[in-house]
């Protein structure tokens, strides 16, 4: 299948994928001590450099290409998320050697005293320091940035911030009004900051697009005891949005999503719908590539939204999580969940109710008044239209 950056590659691109990864490597059971694919390299991928999962998991090591950094061969690595590997102590045995106690999950092995998802054995000399994560990766961004400077690049660059565990460097550690969860957000800004400061110094920043994203909306208790609940200071994760992360309230799928490109944008905010698989549309048509039919199924080409020529985005846009919802403009709807005991409620985070619910969020972006029953006619063409989505192999027309 192809992906965005195999379509950049063929472009002229040299790719790069750095941070967080967490959508699989190796086929099958992975041998940690020898070659590590498929992977990023195998997709369309120049370089890699990797959390081969997310912090909260084993193994804690970084992934560069196809091998494990730092790996000494006499103290092979095993990993095993089912049963326990090696004689190392875990979260849920020994949680008096615990740095950061845990609230739920996370019991497994310790590692840097932390406990994770899975057990792991080995591989001390190639374990990460929770602490230093941030600038590795970022340095590593860097140097990608100086050794492509006079040619075209894509760097795809996850950061593991804000993510649990919440370990910031000392340097930012107590410098938010919001605990941790502050620290890292700061800590995360200064990643950002070393990049767009390379770009400046290479004198590339005025005529390279960058786009900064999330995965999913905020999630506060994510398994740790970290004070991210006692420490907000007022602050609020989801702003005016219902819910948060694993909701499909719009808390739960509205993400920013923030470009710069000093030649080719202007500076302002923009209402035009559009979701992060558009980008393998909309990036290959600012590149001209072609798409083949049976490439990017469902992503639209917005570049006149992301150019800010358009206010207008895509049409309709499904968002998933506890099931789904059908965007249309500024309507939202969410069919009634076939195993849900009860109406929606105030109090609902997450969505999931036994009536279908209909949003106006040009009036009402919070989510708080149900039409449902006022837009019947509208409640059965967005039905029959997210139906029709579901069972259609691809909603890309163009």
């Amino acid at each position: 299948r192809a992906t965005l950056p195999s379509m950049l590659k063929q472009a002229g691109y040299k790719t790069a994928a750095i941070g967080k990864w967490h959508l699989g490597l190796g086929d099958g059971a992975i041998d940690w001590n020898k070659e590590i694919k498929p992977g990023p390299l195998e997709i369309g991928f120049d370089y890699s450099f990797l959390i081969p999962a997310t912090v909260d998991r084993v193994p804690c090591v970084f992934v560069e290409n196809h091998r494990v950094v730092g790996l000494d061969p006499k103290d092979p690595i095993q990993v095993d998320y089912e049963k326990k590997v090696g004689d190392e102590p875990t979260g849920k045995e020994r949680p008096d050697l615990l740095k950061m106690k845990l609230t739920h999950g996370h019991d497994n092995t310790i590692v840097n005293g932390i406990s994770r998802i899975g057990f792991m054995s080995g591989g001390k000399s190639a374990r990460w320091v929770d602490e230093d994560i941030a600038d590795v990766i970022t340095c590593r961004a860097v140097k990608f940035i100086e050794e492509n400077k006079a040619r075209p690049f894509f760097l795809y660059f996850a950061t593991h911030d804000i993510h649990v565990p919440r370990t910031p460097h000392a340097r930012f550690k107590g410098t938010s009004e919001s605990g941790l969860r502050g620290d890292v957000a700061q800590e995360f800004d200064w990643s950002v900051g070393e990049i767009m400061k390379t770009l400046a110094r290479l004198k590339l920043d005025k005529n390279t697009l960058v786009i900064m994203t999330s995965d999913n909306g905020p999630v506060l208790d994510d398994g740790y005891e970290d004070g991210a609940i006692k420490d907000l200071n007022g602050h609020k994760p989801s702003g005016p949005f219902r819910g948060g992360k694993y909701s499909l309230f719009e808390g739960g799928t509205r993400v920013p999503f923030i470009a710069r490109w000093p030649k080719n944008i202007e500076p302002g905010p923009s209402a035009a719908l559009i979701c992060q698989i558009d980008c393998f549309a909309t990036l290959a048509a600012l590149v001209g590539q072609k798409i083949s039919a049976e490439a990017a199924p469902d992503s639209v080409n917005v570049l006149s939204a992301l150019l800010g020529k358009s206010k207008k985005g895509r049409d309709y846009l499904i968002e998933d999580a506890r099931g789904q919802a059908l965007r249309k403009g500024s309507w939202k709807f969410i069919p009634a969940n076939k195993i849900a005991t009860e109406p929606i409620k105030a109090k609902n985070k997450n969505g999931v109710a036994s009536e279908p619910q209909l949003y106006d969020l040009a009036s009402d972006i919070g989510e708080t008044k149900n039409l449902a029953v006022e837009k019947t006619e509208l409640i059965r063409e967005m039905a029959a239209r997210l139906d029709t989505f579901r069972s259609a192999k691809k909603t890309r027309t163009e």
